[in-house]
C-alpha cells in the first residue's frame, strides 16, 4: 500500500468553473502588465532640461509614446482573451470584437514605428 494518495483530476462539470478560470486568468495576466507598465513608467529616467529647447520636446515625445505603447500592450491582452474566450463559447461576434482589439493593439503599440515611415 503506497503511502501517497493519488490526487483525482477536477474534472469541469458546468462551463461557469472553466468560464471562472479564464477570468481568474485574466486578471492576473492585466495585474501583471499593469505592473510591469507601472515598473517601465516609474524607471523613465529625468532628463534635465538643456539650452536646446528640441531635447526638451524629445523627451517629452518619447515618454508619451512609452506610454501609449503600454496601453497598446494591455490592449494586445484583452484581445487574445476576447479570441480565446470566443474560441471556447462559439461566439462568432465576440470573436470579431476580439480580433478588432487585436488589431488595434497592434496599431496603438506600434504608433511610433508607423508615424516614422509615414513621415519618412
Amino acid at each position: 500500500m503506497s503511502i501517497f494518495k493519488k490526487k483525482k483530476k477536477k474534472q469541469l462539470s458546468n462551463p461557469q468553473d472553466l468560464e471562472r478560470r479564464v477570468k481568474r486568468g485574466f486578471r492576473l495576466y492585466a495585474a501583471a502588465v499593469l505592473c510591469g507598465a507601472l515598473m517601465l513608467g516609474t524607471a523613465v529616467p529625468a532628463f534635465a532640461a538643456g539650452s536646446d529647447p528640441l531635447t526638451v520636446i524629445d523627451n517629452l515625445s518619447t515618454f508619451i509614446f512609452g506610454l501609449i505603447r503600454a496601453v497598446g500592450i494591455i490592449l494586445l491582452g484583452w484581445g487574445i482573451v476576447q479570441v480565446g474566450m470566443s474560441l471556447q463559447s462559439h461566439d462568432p461576434s465576440q470573436r470579431s470584437n476580439g480580433f478588432l482589439t487585436l488589431a488595434g493593439g497592434i496599431v496603438i503599440t506600434f504608433a511610433r514605428e508607423i508615424l516614422d515611415l509615414i513621415i519618412g
